[in-house]
């Protein structure tokens, strides 16, 4: 299925990009879900249903996704260029890591969270994408192109169980990502996607997003 979800995602941000987000000239919110999950993201169930809720924190809302032998996508098209916003962060937290994940082995592509950022083709798979995971196998810092499909580069921000329960601000320079993983310029970004997911090895995992947003450099 992992295979099937990939293409999916390729085929989807090949077409009309609708949703619009806040921006302040510096920074694009695409969703602190204060208010629930904002219109414009699409669900897409690749197989069974992950579970997406918004739930009440201690410092305000966030989005919990739960996921048992699930694989269910939140899809965000957004039109923009990496040049001009290269700055993504988002805060994430995991209950769990999944004990059989392992990056570099098809049976074991799921990951307890993770963010893309997507650069749509008008041929599908052409697609590319940045896949920054919460990984288990594959050490934090390092990167590897998704078994299934080579043009989507799994980036892992956080690896292992150490900061299991901890909310994790994470900040990455998709720009400078981009160019040092796929080489030359980077094409307009189509938008950003999570996905906590489990259908590979079967098992569970629950996990939190929140804060969202594009920035200008510093």
């Amino acid at each position: 299925m992992a295979g099937v979800r990939i293409q999916i995602f390729a085929f989807l941000f090949t077409i009309v990009f609708i949703p619009s987000a806040f921006t302040d000239g510096n920074s694009i919110i695409i969703d602190d879900f204060e208010s629930g999950i904002k219109k414009g993201w699409e669900r897409k169930d690749f197989e069974g249903k992950t579970l997406y809720t918004v739930i009440k924190e201690k410092n305000g809302y966030a989005l919990k996704a739960v996921s048992i032998g699930s694989a269910t996508g939140l899809i965000y098209r957004y039109k923009y260029d990496v040049r001009e916003y290269p700055i993504l962060t988002w805060r994430w937290k995991v209950e769990n890591i999944i004990k059989k994940g392992n990056a570099y082995k098809k049976e074991g592509d799921d990951y307890a969270a993770r963010v893309y950022v997507i650069f749509p083709h008008w041929f599908p798979f052409q697609t590319k994408s940045i896949n920054y995971v919460w990984a288990n196998k594959l050490p934090k810092g390092g990167h590897t192109p998704n078994t299934y499909y080579k043009k989507s580069i799994l980036v892992a921000v956080e690896s292992g169980p150490e900061n299991i329960g901890k909310w994790i601000t994470e900040e990455r320079n998709v720009y400078e990502d981009y160019k040092k993983l796929f080489g030359g310029e980077p094409r307009m970004a189509g938008g950003v996607a999570i996905m906590t997911d489990t259908d590979q090895t079967g098992e569970r995992a629950v996990a939190y997003y929140d804060d969202i947003r594009l920035k200008k450099a510093p």
